[in-house]
């Protein structure tokens, strides 16, 4: 007997897995989903599947495994690297052995990317209060490729490398949505989905053992993911599908590989560890996420975000006077920071490109983001300044290469204008410039009444000056 067959993790050897994943497998005509991060959990539920299932006759591997990775384009260069190119040994590797297997990679929508809604929106740097990330980075965009395929098959099995050991919340959720004793589960949020969870009593021992003495059958190394972990001192960031396996409070900090900008733990690990242990190239990064967390200090919230909250409205809070005297909540950052954090993204892209030692460019902003925020900046602030294409410029010394689209009829000039006029009649420009704005968007617009609607939305918004709202509330 081979030492690959009296391989034993907890009661089970090798043999005994692999058995129950060819199980499962024929049980059921549904497609397989697997959830990869290139974390050591995920690599390692992946090469029990692919090893469990790669000594079958092709011909009755009649389904697909889509091997999903989901990417939030923020988390750390070095780890994206990584998976960009295991996912590319997944593929080459499939299809010269035959095997139904096909690496798929998917995105937050441009409109919901980190940094469109951090500088395009002015969504403040996340807190655990106000995670707006998780959902629109990481479990829309697989929760999409799971009902896109269930609409196809009917139904799907998504694979996922999470194990009891790592929490007690982690267990409950594993163990609550079990068939009755079968080894799959319902999704607790997604019809249609199937949910299996082939290394669920391992633990990290476990798993390590695994990878260390078997080697990657797509070519990836599982030496240099060790060597990574040990680096970086942290864990795999999750691919959340539905609810059903959320991210823990200290993602993106003590124990996963999470996003570099990540803001909802004061002091991150993986990051900071990284760079002691020799990748100072990511200095800048580290540099450009402690500017995000000085934001969030409440003493100065009132400095770098607006008074008013997105949809233009207002409230207060109990300020910290003995008088108890009120004090504005804050919305939005305010469009000079937003403008500025802009700037100093684009100066920290370029400074990592100039010491990244591993050639590959790295892109912390897409051309797509920077045509969303462009899009909202003209509409939402009047930004008829095309600040955009300024700063890219300022920053790079080249013009922004864009498709050419012209985004509204004013310009800069005009905007003077009317703050001249604006000031003579006593009227807030912002309004204004709003007004005009939502005219010269809906001027094709067949519903009349629909643009009158948005224009008496915007003129109930809150127009007074801050200084004239604490005016009135004192008097």
């Amino acid at each position: 007997m081979s030492y690959r067959s009296n391989f034993i993790v907890g009661e089970k050897t090798l043999e005994d897995i692999y058995e129950e994943i060819r199980s499962i497998y024929f049980s059921n005509s549904y497609p397989w989903i697997v959830g990869y991060s290139g974390g050591k959990d995920s690599t390692a539920t992946l090469q029990l599947i692919w090893e469990a299932l790669e000594k079958l006759p092709r011909e009755k591997l009649n389904k697909p495994i889509y091997v999903l990775s989901s990417d939030t384009s923020i988390e750390i260069p070095k780890v994206i690297n990584y998976v960009d190119k295991n996912l590319n040994l997944i593929n080459k590797a499939a299809q010269r052995k035959g095997l139904p297997i096909q690496a798929v990679k998917v995105y937050p929508r441009v409109s919901d990317t980190f940094w469109v809604n951090l500088i395009g929106r002015g969504y403040p740097a996340p807190t655990k209060e106000f995670r707006w990330c998780t959902d629109r980075l990481k479990i829309e965009p697989s929760n999409r490729f799971v009902i896109e395929t269930v609409n196809k098959y009917g139904e799907v099995v998504v694979v996922l490398g999470v194990r009891k050991s790592e929490s007690l919340n982690r267990e409950k959720t594993i163990t609550e949505h079990k068939i009755g004793n079968h080894r799959l589960s319902r999704h607790s949020t997604l019809s249609g989905a199937l949910v299996y969870t082939p290394i669920e009593d391992w633990t990290v021992e476990d798993v390590w053992n695994y990878l260390l003495n078997f080697e990657s059958p797509w070519g990836g190394d599982n030496q240099e993911l060790f060597e990574m972990y040990k680096q970086a001192n942290a864990g795999e960031p999750p691919v959340v599908i539905g609810n059903l396996f959320t991210v823990n409070e200290q993602s993106g900090g003590s124990s996963r590989f999470g996003c570099w900008v990540c803001t909802v733990v004061k002091k991150e690990k993986s990051l900071s560890s990284l760079i002691e242990n020799g990748e100072t190239w990511l200095k800048p990064l580290q540099k450009f996420r402690e500017m995000l967390v000085e934001t969030q200090d409440p003493e100065k919230k009132h400095i770098y975000r607006d008074y008013k909250r997105r949809n233009g409205s207002i409230y207060f809070v109990k300020g910290n006077c003995k008088d108890g005297s009120k004090k504005l909540g804050r919305g939005p950052y305010k469009f000079e920071y937003r403008k500025f954090f802009l700037e100093k993204l684009l100066e920290t892209e370029k400074e990592v490109n100039e010491n990244n030692p591993y050639g590959e460019e790295i892109k912390l902003i897409s051309i797509d983001e920077l045509i969303e925020i462009r899009r909202i900046w003209r509409l939402e602030e009047g930004d008829w300044e095309d600040s955009v294409l300024k700063i890219y410029k300022k920053v790079y010394g080249k013009e922004l290469e864009i498709p050419r689209e012209e985004i509204g009829i004013f310009s800069a000039e005009d905007k003077k204008l009317i703050e001249m006029l604006s000031k003579e009649e006593n009227v807030n420009p912002k309004l204004v410039i709003r007004l005009l704005n939502t005219c010269q968007y809906n001027i094709f617009s067949s519903r009349r009444t629909s643009l009158i609607r948005k224009l008496e939305k915007i003129l109930r918004e809150e127009w007074r000056s801050e200084e004239e709202i604490l005016r009135e509330v004192d008097e």
